[in-house]
Parts: structure tokens; sequence; C-alpha cells
């Protein structure tokens, strides 16, 4: 029997995407308070001292490393899943 649509089981979430200098795709992150860590992202980018991120993450990808002065861009993307 095919599963009916249902408005209410529709979630969201929140990714921080981080687009990598020389990559062609952005790593995407599943964390626990995006908002701060797009902003901890922000500031390092804006500093001279560059600055190791290891971090591990809720998604597919369960850890990721790279260096602040390597960051081409952010973004924060919210998206709709069915839960």
């Amino acid at each position: 029997m095919a599963q009916q649509f249902n408005p209410q089981n529709i979630k969201k979430r929140t990714s921080i995407l981080v687009f990598i200098k020389g990559s062609t795709a952005p790593l995407v992150m599943y964390v626990e308070n995006p908002e701060e860590f797009y902003a901890e992202l922000q500031q390092s980018m804006k500093s001279s001292t560059p600055k190791f991120f290891e971090k591990d993450t809720l998604g597919p990808l369960k850890r990721v490393s790279f260096m602040s002065n390597q960051i081409a861009a952010l973004a924060i993307q919210e998206e709709q899943y069915a839960g």
C-alpha cells in the first residue's frame, strides 16, 4: 500500500555548505548548531591567521577537516524532507 502524503511529516534541516578553493562541489555539513558554526567559519575567513578545522558531522560525512584559508565561500542551506 502506498504511503499517503501527510504535510505533518515534512521536517526541515539546515546544513552548512563550505566551498573549498579548487573544488567543484561544496562540503555539505550537518552540524548541531549551524548558525554558530557558520559564524565561526566566517570569522576565521576574516582572520589573517589560518585555522585548522576538524568537525564531526551528523550527515553522510562523518568527519571533515580543512584549513580556513582554503575556504572560498560559505552558505547556509535549509531543506525539507519527509521524516
